[in-house]
């Protein structure tokens, strides 16, 4: 994986974090922070893993929104995808945005499993 397809994971993986909470499981930037950085207790390691959890929950929603995007711009192209690959409005965005995303997903499973084990 290329330096910036990392770099943006990890802008998902955080960016959604400072946001309020609007999805249940999801904390709230100052008590990710806390957490993340006092975490000892069972208690804990489960809020983590439930953020994460849900964070990869929404990141599976989004990467599924985009493939349906790109199956419909497939399905009506647009001289943007010769005039300028990768805009907004090609399957190929839309393609890449959805790999990204379900890595981004798979990373936040991946933590929600590392806390869930220091749960244990």
């Amino acid at each position: 994986m290329s330096q910036t397809g990392i770099a943006i994971i990890a802008a998902l993986l955080f960016a959604g974090s400072g946001f309020a909470a609007e999805k249940p499981g999801e904390l709230q930037k100052k008590e990710l922070t806390r957490l993340l950085t006092s975490a000892s207790s069972p208690r804990d390691h489960l809020r983590l893993a439930a953020h994460y959890t849900a964070q990869a929950r929404r990141y599976d929603a989004e990467a599924a929104e985009h493939l349906d995007l790109a199956k419909g711009y497939r399905g009506h192209p647009s001289g943007s995808d010769q005039k300028r690959p990768m805009a907004p409005d090609t399957a190929a965005h839309c393609d890449y945005l959805a790999e990204t995303l379900a890595k981004a997903a798979k990373a936040a499973r991946a933590l929600a499993a590392a806390h869930e084990s220091m749960a244990k």
